[in-house]
């Protein structure tokens, strides 16, 4: 009997749309004042408009922002005089969006900058309203910001790992909702951040003797990049501030092994022999960073300086500074070093897309197809790539491909081509992995083939050679153009 197609039920709510943009969530005109005005002014202004905020235009399509908090923590709290200019107030300039911005694109900004509220413009770039985090419940992603939020407020352990354990169904409502699977994912990456986050916040609470202000986390791999999936693990690292001894690492790395079993409580993938902020390898100072990194980039070879390189160049900070500024300022170089550029080049092509490896044909596995492995891996490869070598910062693959389009390595086209594949290779995933998780079946990255749709093989099959096709374009450049002449 040939194997029972994995499918996913639709399911259709009206009234809620499909794909929300900010657009959909703009209810009331913003208030706008200047840099001039004073927080007598100001205060005056909001309780006129009945909000707890008010815009402060700086150009350049920047805005500042004074909010009813800020009065009090910055005015009240240090005895400053309410006749105080706003301007030398307000907080570090925010850029608005544009008002068919995705919703969760909109919301991803305004939580990763702890933002009240953040500022929609039009192609003019002038301000048409603004929206804060309670807007978004009505959006298609609004019933992850309310899991996100429970998660966020969870008071003990076992709360918080109850509550984590509802993201795979949320991410499976979601799918059958019809949303794009690139939001399902940063949906999904918000509320691990949530999770990551407030399983560390009380792990430390027990342990009083460490200082939570001397930790810098941050998530590396698919959550960093914002493409988790269900299968997806767990990655990090933690940098130190460099007070902390050998002795003082040893304790920190020891609450994070804590953290590591929180999150597998919670139903999240650690990987014991991965990079995990609990390991030696993966909690350093901030100057063993720094170090370690420079070797990595003078010496590529050595120490697993290019896995190292690659899974650092794809984090992200979700606790302490705003980033791993020990090892991110000598990355910023690394166009400088053209061999390195080049061994990173040729390790990132080393990773072949293909339906089936020697290893499969020898082993008579052609009806199963390993869709991270060879397929997924290879874009992400080439679109990480791609973006440091024209100094691009972006960490998400569609992202990266997009800042790199046009540049020689990658041709408009081909980088048009590669961002439609990732959603193609993205959505099969997904999908198949929900089915899995719908059966009771472990969800793997492992693809029976047949248990696909006609459809989605073809597709699969397509992908497959795009990104062939793109590898071995690159292969080829790599003969007579200087890696770094990417400009």
């Amino acid at each position: 009997m040939p194997p029972e197609k994995l499918t996913v039920a639709r399911r259709r709510d009206h009234g809620v749309p499909e794909r929300g943009t900010v657009d959909d969530l703009l209810v009331t005109e913003p208030v706008v004042g200047s840099p001039a005005m004073t927080v007598r002014e100001a205060a005056a202004l909001m309780t006129d408009r009945r909000q707890d905020y008010v815009l402060i235009p700086l150009g350049n399509q920047e805005y500042g922002l004074l909010t009813d908090a800020d009065i009090r923590s910055r005015v009240v709290a240090t005895g400053r005089g309410i006749d105080t200019p706003v301007g030398d107030l307000v907080t570090v300039p925010v850029h608005g969006v544009h008002r068919d911005t995705a919703a969760v694109d909109a919301l991803t900004e305004l939580l990763d900058r702890e933002l009240t509220v953040i500022p929609v413009v039009d192609p003019t770039g002038d301000v048409i309203g603004v929206v804060a985090a309670a807007d978004f419940i009505a959006a298609p992603s609004g019933p992850g910001m309310s899991l996100r939020g429970q998660v966020s407020r969870a008071a003990t352990i076992d709360d918080l790992q109850a509550r984590a354990r509802r993201v795979p169904y949320l991410l499976a409502d979601l799918l059958r909702r019809g949303q794009p699977v690139h939001e399902i994912t940063a949906v999904a990456s918000l509320i691990h951040d949530a999770v990551v986050r407030r399983a560390l916040e009380l792990v430390l609470m027990r342990h009083p003797d460490l200082d939570s202000d001397a930790v810098t986390w941050l998530s590396l791999g698919s959550n960093a990049r914002r493409e988790p999936v269900l299968t997806s693990d767990m990655d990090s690292a933690v940098s130190l501030d460099d007070r902390v001894r050998d002795d003082g690492i040893v304790a920190y790395r020891s609450a994070f092994a804590e953290v590591d079993e929180i999150l597998r409580g919670a139903g999240m993938a650690v990987d014991e022999n991965g990079a995990i902020a609990s390991k030696p390898l993966f909690a350093r100072t901030h100057a063993q960073w720094r170090a370690a990194a420079r070797g990595w980039i003078e010496a590529p070879l050595e120490n697993k300086g290019m896995i190292f390189t690659s899974l650092l160049l794809d984090g992200r900070p979700i606790w302490g500074d705003e980033g791993l500024s020990a090892v991110g300022e000598v990355f910023t170089d690394l166009r400088s070093h053209p061999g390195t550029m080049g061994l990173l080049l040729a390790e990132a092509l080393s990773y072949k897309a293909r339906l089936r490896s020697m290893r499969d044909m020898l082993a008579r596995r052609g009806d199963t197809f390993d869709i991270k492995a060879h397929a997924l891996t290879p874009l992400i490869n080439i679109a990480r790539w791609a973006a440091l070598s024209v100094e691009s910062t972006e960490l998400n693959t569609r992202s990266r491909l997009r800042a790199a389009a046009g540049s020689p390595m990658l041709p408009e086209d081909h980088a048009t081509a590669l961002v439609e594949v990732f959603d193609v290779l993205q959505r099969v995933r997904l999908t198949y992995q929900v089915a899995q998780f719908d059966r009771g079946e472990p969800v793997s990255d492992l693809l029976t083939m047949k248990r696909l749709s006609p459809l989605d093989r073809s597709l699969v099959a397509q992908a497959v050679r795009e990104i062939a096709g793109v590898q071995r374009r690159m292969v080829n450049l790599t003969h007579y153009m200087p890696i770094t002449d990417q400009s």
